[in-house]
């Protein structure tokens, strides 16, 4: 018990900014924030709350988060984006939780499995990829998964245990995960290796030692990185995956911080949020240091120190405006932290 209690207190980061871990770069000091690189440390951790009476909050890589001005004193944010890890086997791949979304698309070149494109630039790990079932396209996380790791928190024993992807109860932007308190550990993906692949741990190596995680630009710069380097292997690029980067990167989502989409849009309805805001002629309303954006409708920027109250407000102005004008009220995408 001892040992676990040193461990918990050097896995505690103190006053550490919650905006160093979200890609809106809004957030302030948490009284502990611990990063677990293994599901031991994880339980180490949970343990620790416990003994210590601290509630806890998961996450990822903060990519659809919003964190509050004045976090929770008595509460530990545990990211789990440093638990970055792969097993790639004839009859299996394991992928950790941390591991980027969109760096399945490179490994899937690299290590030529097919149908990992749409992944490319999704910002965020595979847990929350698959707690949210991320999508671009018509294409899904539950598209590629076979079976998911987790943790159940009303457990006492907290063991890891698996659910097949058929069992997840997936929709559009959907799962049981986030019905349950659950904490994903990690997944086995539908393509599999056909052999061991040599130096697949590289390309993840490469990742650990890049500074900014969170960051969108860091993030961005990162994995057009690593496309550059395949393309001077002789290794084509998909016209998927290009165009994946073009209409990203001219909807300048990796130019200021920001959580992406801040709202799901409404299939019934049949309009997507963004072209609805885009009517109503909203784009570039400010308040504070948040701004929608120009240029896509359905994104709200940090362009200037913004705080979660500011990005609140444009959340509001613009659910007001679409209910009054269309109807229905959207549903935040972002999680909204408290």
């Amino acid at each position: 018990m001892t040992n676990n209690s040193t461990t918990f207190e050097k896995l505690c980061l103190r006053n550490e900014p919650l905006a160093n871990h979200s890609s809106y770069e809004i957030g302030g000091n948490a009284n502990f924030v611990a990063m677990p690189e293994t599901p031991e440390e994880l339980l180490i951790l949970l343990q620790g709350c416990k003994t210590h009476g601290l509630d806890y909050f998961f996450f990822g890589m903060g990519s659809n988060l919003l964190f509050p001005d004045k976090p929770k004193k008595d509460r530990l944010y545990i990211s789990l984006k440093n638990y970055v890890h792969w097993e790639m086997k004839p009859d299996k791949w394991f992928i950790a939780s941390g591991t980027p979304m969109s760096m399945l698309s490179v490994a899937g070149l690299t290590y030529n499995l097919p149908g990992l494109e749409f992944t490319y630039l999704l910002p965020g790990g595979l847990g929350a990829g698959i707690y949210m079932n991320a999508k671009y396209g018509p294409h899904q996380i539950n598209d590629i998964i076979e079976t998911v790791y987790y943790i159940d928190l009303s457990d006492p024993t907290l063991n890891i245990r698996s659910i097949p992807t058929a069992e997840c109860l997936y929709g559009y932007k959907q799962s049981i995960f986030q019905q349950n308190p659950w904490i994903i550990v990690g997944a086995d993906m539908v393509m599999k290796p056909v052999e061991p692949v040599e130096g697949a741990d590289d390309l993840l190596n490469r990742w650990k030692k890049w500074e900014r995680a969170s960051s969108l630009p860091s993030f961005y710069e990162f994995m057009n990185i690593e496309a550059a380097a395949l393309h001077s292997k002789g290794i084509i690029i998909p016209s998927s995956m290009t165009e994946i980067d073009n209409y990203r990167s001219g909807k300048r989502h990796f130019e200021y911080p920001s959580c992406g989409s801040v709202f799901k849009n409404n299939y019934d309805y049949g309009t997507a949020v963004g072209a609805l805001v885009d009517r109503l002629d909203m784009k570039n309303i400010a308040h504070g240091g948040a701004m929608i954006s120009p240029f896509h409708g359905n994104m709200i920027l940090n362009h200037d120190h913004a705080t979660a109250e500011d990005v609140k407000y444009l959340m509001n102005v613009i659910m007001e405006a679409v209910d009054k004008n269309f109807g229905f009220v959207p549903e935040p995408e972002v999680v909204v932290v408290d």
